[in-house]
C-alpha cells in the first residue's frame, strides 16, 4: 500500500484529534480546553478536515456542536486510530529503557501521517534514496527526518547493514501499528462515499492458488458491475506473506485453502466449501483412455508436484501414505499455475491439483482428470480476514460476492 498518494494521505492525524476532541466535548470551547489550544485553531483544524473529507460533520446548534450522519461514520474510525495509535505507544514505551521520556515522542509521531509514511516505505523498501523519491523528498531530507524521529523516541529504528535500513523489532511493531492506521483511512473514504449512495473505495484481496482461476475473478466482476466506483488490487504472495499483510492492514481478505492452524492467531476464518485433489494429464496421455486406474500404477510416471511446503504437497503425501504407497519422486516442483498448465500440455508428466484450478483447460478438453481413488485429499477453501478488523462498505461487497461464486462453485 502507498500511504503517501491515495486520498486518505491528505487526511490529517492531527485534525481527526481535534475532531475528536470536539465530537466528544461537544464545542469547540470544551474542546479547545482539552487539547490546550485556541478555539480559532480547532475551528480551523475541523474545516480543513472536512474540506479534505467533502463533507460537514457536525450540526452546528446554539449549545454546541452534534455529530451527524458522515460524523458518526468518521468518529469510529477515529476511535479505532486512536486506540492503535495509543497501543503503539504503550507497547513502545513497555520495551524503552526510559518510557516516561520517550512516551511524548512516540505519541507524537502517531499524530503525524508524514512520519509514519516514512517509517512505512523504510520498512518496505529498505532504502533511504528510494523512499525520498516516493515521498518527494532530498535524500539529506529524509535522512534528517528519520534521525529526529529516532532522536525523539530514544533509541535506533532502523539496522544500517548491506542489505539496506532493516527495521528493528520496535521499529516493526511501530509500521505494522502505522499500516492499520493508514488502512483505517482508507475504510474511512470507503464509509463516506456509501453513505452518498455510491459505494466506491479501494479493496485489496490476497489471493492463493485455488482462488484465482474463478471465483476471486468473477466475483470482483460482478461487484465492479454493481458499484463501478470500487478499486481492487489483488496481492499474489505465499500464504505466510499474506497473512503478515493481512494483520497489519496492507490486504483486506484473504480467499483460498485455509490453515486450521491459523485460528485464535489474530485472524478469523469462514470455509465456503470443501475441495479435493485429483490427478491431472494431457488429454491425449496413453493413460487417458482407461476406466480405472490404481495409484501404485502411477508410481512409475514423471510427476510435477508442488513445492515440499505447500499444503497441496502434503496432501499429495498424506494420500500415498493411507494408501500405503511411497511418495512419487517429484521431476519438476513448482507453485506457479502457468508452468504447471504448460508442462502438462507438452509432456506425459502427471500432477495432483484441485481439478478447479484447471477448470477452463478442462472445459476445452485439453487436460482430463484420471479415473484415480485418491486418500482423503479434502480441504476447506474460503475467506481468512483480521480478528477485529471493521471491513469497509466496498470489502464487504466483494466479500458477498466472494461468498456467491463460492456458492455457485459448490453447486456445479
Amino acid at each position: 500500500m502507498d500511504p503517501t498518494t491515495r486520498t486518505e494521505a491528505h487526511i490529517r492525524l492531527h485534525g481527526l484529534r481535534v475532531f475528536l476532541a470536539i465530537a466528544e466535548s461537544g464545542s469547540v470551547s470544551r474542546g479547545a480546553a482539552i487539547t490546550y489550544r485556541a478555539p480559532s485553531a480547532l475551528t480551523r483544524s475541523l474545516a480543513e478536515l472536512e474540506h479534505s473529507l467533502g463533507v460537514t460533520l457536525f450540526e452546528r446548534r446554539p449549545r454546541g456542536m452534534l455529530l451527524n450522519a458522515s460524523g458518526d461514520l468518521v468518529h469510529k474510525r477515529a476511535l479505532r486510530i486512536r486506540d492503535e495509535a495509543q497501543q503503539a505507544t504503550e507497547e513502545f514505551c513497555r520495551a524503552s529503557a526510559q518510557p516516561g521520556s520517550v512516551r511524548t515522542a512516540v505519541a507524537s509521531l502517531f499524530d503525524s501521517e508524514r512520519k509514519l509514511a516514512l517509517l512505512v516505505w523504510l520498512a518496505d523498501l529498505r532504502n533511504l534514496s528510494a523512499v525520498a523519491a516516493r515521498l518527494r523528498l532530498s535524500q539529506s531530507g529524509a535522512s534528517m527526518a528519520l534521525s529526529r524521529i529516532e532522536s525523539g523516541v530514544g533509541e535506533p529504528l532502523f539496522q544500517r547493514m548491506a542489505q539496506g535500513l532493516v527495521p528493528t523489532d520496535p521499529s516493526v511493531r511501530l509500521v505494522v501499528r502505522a499500516k492499520r492506521i493508514f488502512a483505517e483511512l482508507r475504510h474511512l473514504m470507503s464509509d463516506l462515499s456509501a453513505l452518498a449512495g455510491a459505494p466506491g473505495g479501494v479493496v485489496t484481496i490476497g489471493t492463493l492458488p485455488l482462488g484465482r482461476t474463478w471465483i476471486v475473478p468473477t466475483a470482483i466482476a460482478a461487484a465492479l458491475h454493481k458499484y463501478p466506483a470500487l478499486q481492487v488490487t489483488t496481492i499474489e504472495s505465499p500464504f505466510e506473506s499474506l497473512m503478515g499483510n493481512l494483520r497489519s492492514g496492507d490486504v483486506d481478505l484473504v480467499f483460498g485453502a485455509l490453515r486450521p492452524h491459523q485460528a485464535g492467531q489474530g485472524v478469523v476464518t469462514e470455509a465456503l466449501f470443501h475441495d479435493r485433489m485429483g490427478i491431472v494429464a494431457r488429454a491425449g496421455h496413453p493413460l487417458a483412455q482407461r476406466h480405472s486406474i490404481s495409484l501404485a500404477e502411477l508410481l512409475a510416471e514423471r510427476w510435477i508436484l508442488p513445492r515440499l511446503e505447500a499444503p497441496g504437497r502434503r496432501l499429495v503425501e498424506a494420500s500415498f501414505q493411507e494408501l500405503g504407497l511411497p511418495m512419487p519422486t517429484a521431476a519438476v516442483e513448482t507453485g506457479d499455475l502457468a508452468m504447471m498448465r504448460q508442462l502438462l500440455l507438452s509432456s506425459d508428466m502427471l500432477t495432483a491439483i484441485s481439478p478447479h484450478q484447471l477448470l477452463f483447460e478442462m472445459g476445452a478438453g485439453a487436460l482430463v482428470e484420471l479415473p484415480v481413488t485418491l486418500g482423503n485429499t479434502t480441504r476447506a477453501i474460503g475467506l481468512t480476514l483480521r480478528d477485529g478488523a471493521m471491513l469497509s462498505p466496498a470489502a464487504v461487497a466483494v466479500i458477498d460476492e466472494i461468498r456467491v461464486a463460492a456458492g455457485q462453485h459448490q453447486a456445479v
